[in-house]
């Protein structure tokens, strides 16, 4: 009961702002013409609009289990090695995908190999414990009522650079600022919790 009200609360006051922000945002980092991966699509709704905001954009979607109804062309996968040939695809992409992975490192490797051109990532930063308490409960309110897995495997900055090197993925992008939530909201659950990364494949 208590799950399914905070997940029509969520719904109502936090998940449109969401997807009109990231759609926006993660758009911007996809270059024109680009064959994309969302991986992790789930309905596939925020690929769609983040491929809408650049020009001719092919988008699809893998996910570990599909909806009855998708935005765009899903299939599934294992959650670990994605289904595709190497650099088959110009841009992977992630969306609040990673820290619900075993091993975010692993994910990332088989991005790199996929993806020609780019790999861009929406996930988050947990430096401290209040960093971490506050990113539980967010992930709970979001996803429990949707029996969405929840592993709570949150990154400081550090463990992402280091999961990037491995991967062999070089940053040319990293921003903290994302807009995600309205004042006074944004204080507690923005600060720097949030974080968007364009990163390219390193030759």
């Amino acid at each position: 009961m208590v799950t399914a009200v905070l997940g029509d609360m969520h719904e109502r006051m936090v998940f449109n702002r969401r997807v009109a922000v990231l759609s926006e945002t993660l758009g911007n980092l996809v270059p024109d013409g680009s064959r994309m991966l969302d991986v992790g699509t789930g309905d596939g709704q925020i690929a769609k609009l983040i491929a809408a905001h650049a020009t001719s954009v092919d988008v699809e979607g893998i996910d570990i289990m599909k909806r009855p109804t998708t935005h765009i062309p899903v299939t599934l996968f294992d959650g670990t090695v994605i289904p595709h040939e190497d650099n088959s695809f110009d841009v992977v992409s992630f969306v609040d995908v990673l820290h619900h992975t075993d091993d975010p490192e692993a994910l990332l490797k088989e991005a790199s190999r996929v993806a020609r051109r780019a790999v861009i990532i929406k996930d988050h930063l947990s430096e401290s414990w209040f960093d971490e308490i506050t990113l539980r409960f967010m992930d709970w309110v979001g996803n429990a009522p949707h029996g969405v897995v929840l592993p709570y495997n949150y990154g400081s900055r550090a463990d992402w650079s280091c999961w990037f090197e491995a991967a062999k993925l070089e940053a040319e992008e990293f921003e903290t600022r994302v807009p995600l939530y309205p004042m006074p909201a944004s204080a507690v659950f923005g600060r720097k919790l949030h974080f968007v990364a364009r990163l390219t494949p390193k030759s």
